[in-house]
């Protein structure tokens, strides 16, 4: 079969290779697929990965074997799902309790984005616990994971606020989901109650001085690079502010898989309750085009490849 492999190239950092079947464990179901949605993450370990390597975490297909245990979706069923590796090829193994089924009306390229930026939302914003009437700002907030999770912190009756880099980074947003945008925690004067974070730099320090008593600062990112020096005598006022982080595997593998998580976050984008934010839309063969681009932060929102 064909994938998507590293080539240690960094101008051309993919290419389209013949490799191995994938061989499915008695719990993984082999899919077939028909999208891919690209995470940055996965991106920058291409600059230093082995020639050789696929990548990929997040796919859309149709199951062609189902699992040999008997978990997961028969046959037949398209079904979108998390991959530790190996997404950007024409068949992957997936655990069954990584795999969800898809509704009917819901294309496996709107499907394809929900994995990794969408879980990633979900389950960093239920660290804040309930959010209904409460202050959630959101960094990094025209990228895949911000834009989710506005959508989902304003349908819980949260308060939002956008965090952006500059006044004209507010293309990606959805329309609905959004009550503020600031450029910057530096400028404002108010209190956030949640706050997801994924710059880094100065701008997790600033967060620092913007959460409230009792809030959490969630950190998932460090897109930025930067280091971040911390004034702990600033924070100190925030009694009982917490400041946690977040790793997806390790989440999902703490608390059932995720296919439950990947079933609501479906449901949701099908009943028309979530914007799909989709800015790249290209056959896998342009793969290496979109992988820089994405990587020179050319992206805004999610790059969705098509298997063909």
């Amino acid at each position: 079969m064909r994938a998507l492999v590293a080539t240690a190239d960094t101008a051309t950092p993919v290419a389209l290779l013949t490799v191995p079947e994938p061989r499915p464990r008695a719990d993984e179901a082999r899919v077939a697929v028909e999208a891919v949605s690209l995470n940055r993450g996965e991106c920058r370990r291409l600059l230093s990965a082995d020639s050789g390597w696929v990548p990929g975490w997040d796919v859309a297909g149709v199951v062609v074997d189902a699992a040999a245990d008997g978990s997961g979706p028969p046959e037949g069923s398209r079904v979108v799902g998390l991959v530790d590796q190996g997404a950007w090829a024409e068949r992957v193994a997936v655990r069954t309790d990584r795999l969800a089924v898809l509704p009917d009306g819901l294309s496996a390229v709107a499907a394809a984005t929900l994995p990794v930026a969408g879980l990633t939302a979900l389950l960093c914003l239920a660290r804040g616990g309930q959010l209904l009437g409460k202050r959630v700002a959101v960094t990094g907030a025209t990228g895949g994971v911000g834009v989710f999770a506005l959508q989902l912190a304003a349908l819980t009756g949260a308060h939002t606020t956008a965090v952006v880099s500059g006044p004209d980074r507010t293309t990606g947003l959805p329309e609905q989901g959004v009550d503020e945008v600031e450029v910057g925690l530096d400028h404002g004067d108010g209190r956030f109650d949640l706050i997801l974070e994924s710059v880094g730099g100065p701008l997790l320090a600033a967060a620092l001085t913007r959460i409230a008593p009792g809030g959490r600062i969630v950190t998932y990112g460090n897109s930025s690079g930067q280091p971040t020096t911390i004034d702990i005598a600033a924070f100190y006022p925030r009694h009982d502010a917490a400041l946690t982080a977040f790793r997806l595997f390790e989440d999902l593998d703490a608390h059932g898989g995720g296919s439950r998580h990947l079933d609501t976050l479906a449901t949701l984008l099908d009943a028309g309750l979530l914007d799909v934010p989709i800015d790249v839309e290209r056959p896998w063969g342009e793969g290496a085009k979109v992988v820089r681009a994405l990587l020179d932060r050319r992206v805004a929102g999610k790059a969705v490849l098509t298997v063909t």
